[in-house]
């Protein structure tokens, strides 16, 4: 039986791919050369156009935020502006609340 697909993400090319999950693989962006990053099985892509939108997925990859399906449907909410990143960013700042838990809350 062939095993799900799931997305991984090229940062500098801004290109996503989708490949078997495997953890000991470590993956690299066939135009770059660089490390693919595991976004997940939810993970839809923005234009490639679209900086504002690359610029608000890097912050939540690297910070680990993922797009993992979960039992009842997608991966829940994920800011999709740099705006909403900021406002995120500086809950965190003031609270103490660690910045992936920030990132994927809905209300401030």
């Amino acid at each position: 039986m062939a095993h799900a697909k799931t997305s991984y993400v090229c940062l500098p090319c801004r290109a996503s791919y989708k490949q078997p999950y495997d953890r000991e693989r470590a993956r690299t962006c066939p135009r770059c050369s660089e490390p693919l990053v595991h976004a997940g099985s939810a993970f839809a892509a923005p234009r490639r156009r679209d900086t504002a939108a690359w610029r608000t997925l890097a912050v939540l990859l690297n910070a680990g935020v993922g797009f993992h399906k979960s039992c009842c449907g997608g991966p829940g909410y994920r800011p999709r502006t740099p705006r909403e990143v900021r406002e995120r960013m500086a809950h965190a700042r003031r609270t103490g609340e660690p910045v992936a838990e920030a990132l994927v809350r809905r209300v401030i």
